[in-house]
């Protein structure tokens, strides 16, 4: 019995890699311009990652004598106010825009798959309910919400990540109400429900696995969202606060030297810029290659 549940489980694994490596070869042959994206957000992985080994100087290591000094092989992206290194300070940054990025994209795809597989499956009244609670929370603009929110719970990375899973997984929660709304007059949830599947049997092993590609890009959206919301509450002063090396932050430091030290807006912008966009144009073409209309093309991953 040992052996060929261990074949069907190397058979399970090898399938799985080879629909992964067509996708690639798909991804980098049909949307040359997502593939860019995702090789963008694979180098911001690997740099927060090891952005220890990478920058060559701490975080924090001043030195009065290098203030405001421009781009040079010592400092390739020159040198802030107090003399530290804005290489070594935007390596550090890419690990803290991943790090709440990725909880707080997670948390909002948690609450907007909840929300939106209760109001699609269910409908009826508590469709009605939810989506007007999701109306109600639309209505405020963003950047109120999240002041009001930073006010309330105070800075912090986990406030933060709370915030922003909460503000995107509420709206977000829409995409994932039609998809499932769709899902549901499948044949195969009715055939579910004819064989005395229970609610939650159905949603488990028909409903979640429909709507796995559009959870899949509201995710990659959501990253790009989260970061510029993060920089923008950073810029503000309401982010992480310091001495962490926020890009918003350094930003919003610089704002007094740019004139002198252009350096110090041009590279975190840059990076900030860089990043939002190539995830946006990676879930663009996973959107693209995942919608069930082009799956004929070759878009699933099987």
């Amino acid at each position: 019995m040992t052996v060929p549940a261990l074949t069907s489980t190397h058979a399970a694994i090898a399938a799985r890699s080879h629909g992964l490596r067509t996708f690639l070869v798909r991804l980098f042959r049909r949307k040359p311009l997502g593939a860019f994206g995702c090789v963008v957000l694979v180098v911001l992985i690997l740099a927060a990652l090891f952005a220890p080994l990478i920058a060559p100087y701490g975080i924090n290591d001043v030195d009065p004598i290098d203030t405001l000094k421009p781009p040079s092989l010592e400092h390739p992206f020159s040198t802030d106010q107090l003399g530290r290194d804005v290489f070594s300070r935007i390596v550090h940054g890419a690990r803290l825009s991943v790090v709440i990025a990725l909880s707080a994209a997670t948390l909002s795809i948690l609450i907007s798959a909840a929300l939106g597989v209760l109001a699609g499956y269910y409908g009826g009244r508590i469709d009605a309910v939810t989506q007007r609670f999701v109306d109600a929370w639309m209505s405020f603009p963003d950047l109120i919400v999240l002041i009001v929110g930073v006010s309330v719970l105070g800075a912090g990375m986990p406030q933060l990540i709370v915030l922003l899973g909460l503000l995107y997984g509420v709206s977000g929660s829409r995409v994932i109400r039609g998809a499932a709304l769709a899902a549901r007059e499948q044949l195969y949830v009715h055939a579910g429900h004819s064989i005395g599947g229970g609610d939650w049997h159905v949603i488990r092993w028909h409903i979640l696995p429909t709507i796995a590609a559009p959870l899949i890009v509201l995710l990659t959206t959501r990253l790009g969202a989260v970061i510029l919301a993060e920089s923008g509450l950073s810029f503000l002063g309401l982010g992480v606060p310091p001495p962490a090396p926020t890009w918003g932050g350094m930003l919003s430091d610089s704002r007094s030297y740019m004139f002198r030290n252009p350096w110090l807006v041009v590279f975190p912008g840059l990076a900030i810029t860089i990043v939002v966009y190539s995830i946006n144009i990676f879930g663009d073409a996973l959107r693209d290659l995942l919608d069930p209309r082009q799956r004929g093309e070759g878009g699933r991953i099987s």
